[in-house]
């Protein structure tokens, strides 16, 4: 299983535990771990999908992730800027304005 064996534990155990179950041991212990792609593309993919679903209260996790998977800052900004023309303007400053609370909190 992944280091992130319990994250859905943390976030929704308590409610959800199968849910929790599912996304710890399928999900994170499964899919992210697949040799298919790099966790730095499943972070991309997973990024790009959020923004473009207008995603936000999945994308600081997710942001958080990316960066631990070797995505900049200054990348991450640039995809947003790309996303803007594919998934929509409001889609891409929300994304913006969650990855400006993120590096606030970050400083």
């Amino acid at each position: 299983m992944s280091t992130n064996a319990a994250t859905g534990q943390q976030a929704m155990g308590d409610l959800a535990p199968k849910l929790a179950e599912l996304t710890d041991q399928v999900l994170f212990g499964d899919v992210w771990q697949r040799p298919g792609l790099a966790p730095r593309d499943r972070s991309l993919a997973t990024v790009a999908t959020l923004i473009a679903l207008n995603r936000t209260e999945q994308l600081p996790f997710h942001l958080r992730r990316a960066r631990d998977n070797g995505i900049s800052q200054d990348e991450l900004v640039e995809l947003i800027t790309h996303l803007a023309f594919y998934a929509g303007w409001p889609a891409a400053v929300s994304a913006l304005n969650v990855l400006r609370t993120l590096i606030a909190e970050q400083e």
